[in-house]
């Protein structure tokens, strides 16, 4: 049986499933804000309600990933209400979204449309033509503590406010999910005044970092797969240029099993609720074109910079001599 035939038998829709799914995870998120909210002056009540709703959040956010599959819920139409009934909670327009993931899809691990990657990825040899300014700004944005705080505030806090493509995809819908956002906040205020706005800012920021590092090692890691056209295989990019992120039960649970993104990748009509077990099941089928990534390799991620055609790997930046010769051969 080929993969493709497998993971047929995991495409199936439960309504029942997606709505403990959705309303499961939205009872965590108020519940977990409330707390951490009545509680700002206990720090040891404060601190763990922080990271619940962070990883709540995450959730709410890879629930409304799936649903611009149209793969959470039974119908479109169902996905798409769900889709905007959570994009105020994940500070993420539900249209823009779904038609930038899409394109992200459509252009996996293809080194000529690198702009509908979430993550950029220079080449070793754009790298050793690169100038200093140039080289400057991409070691900035590759640092691990940038991406990660100032790369999630930047995306969530402020380039989703317009996403890219928005013209594309709506202007009415973007600023109708802002003043969501600002009516939100409103309440919040409202009810709690300026602890709660900054106990919201706390979870906010923390949900970001941890979804960029999702984000990251979804697929920047040693063994991942770019190529160019005609040579690229969209099924091989699909499952090889896509890690498994192998980082515990809790893990799966707290981001909706999207760390199985090969698997997602190569089928996203699997409903996140199934993608844990589907990926377990098909595990011996997957072993020659998969990559696992456990927690070492994920954290010794985050040193691996530039894509390196020749050898097809993510290497580190060269040191410095060696960068210099070879960019004067």
């Amino acid at each position: 049986m080929s993969v493709r035939d497998f993971t047929q038998n995991y495409i199936e829709k439960d309504n029942r499933l997606a709505n403990v799914s959705y309303f499961g995870t939205f009872a965590v998120y108020f519940s977990s804000l409330w707390i951490a909210i009545h509680w700002a002056s206990v720090w040891w009540v404060v601190a763990p309600m922080v990271v619940i709703n962070a990883f709540a959040g995450v959730r709410l956010y890879v629930l409304q990933h799936d649903c611009g599959h149209a793969s959470l819920f039974e119908t479109r139409a169902q996905n798409d209400w769900a889709g905007y009934g959570l994009s105020v909670f994940t500070l993420t327009p539900y249209k823009a979204m779904r038609y930038n993931h899409n394109v992200h899809h459509a252009h996996i691990g293809n080194l000529e449309h690198r702009e509908a990657g979430e993550v950029n990825t220079m080449t070793l040899r754009e790298w050793q033509q690169a100038g200093p300014w140039q080289r400057l700004y991409y070691r900035l944005y590759r640092n691990p503590v940038i991406l990660l705080l100032v790369g999630g505030v930047f995306v969530y806090f402020l380039r989703y406010r317009w996403p890219k493509n928005t013209l594309r995809t709506g202007v009415a819908e973007v600023l109708a999910h802002n003043l969501g956002i600002a009516l939100w906040l409103a309440l919040i205020y409202a009810l709690s005044g300026w602890v709660g706005i900054w106990v919201w800012v706390a979870t906010a920021i923390l949900a970001g970092a941890i979804g960029v590092f999702l984000v990251y090692l979804q697929h920047n890691f040693e063994d991942t797969y770019w190529d160019r056209r005609p040579d690229l295989d969209p099924q091989i990019a699909a499952l090889k240029g896509s890690s498994a992120l192998d980082l515990g039960w809790w893990w799966d649970l707290g981001t909706g099993n999207i760390a199985y993104h090969d698997i997602h990748h190569f089928d996203p009509r699997i409903p996140s609720y199934r993608l844990r077990r589907c990926h377990r099941e098909i595990s011996h089928a997957l072993a020659p074109q998969t990559n696992i990534v456990r927690w070492p390799q994920a954290l010794g991620a985050f040193r691996l910079k530039l894509w390196d055609e020749e050898r097809g790997k993510l290497v580190p930046f060269p040191k410095a001599a060696q960068s210099t010769t070879s960019a004067t051969a």
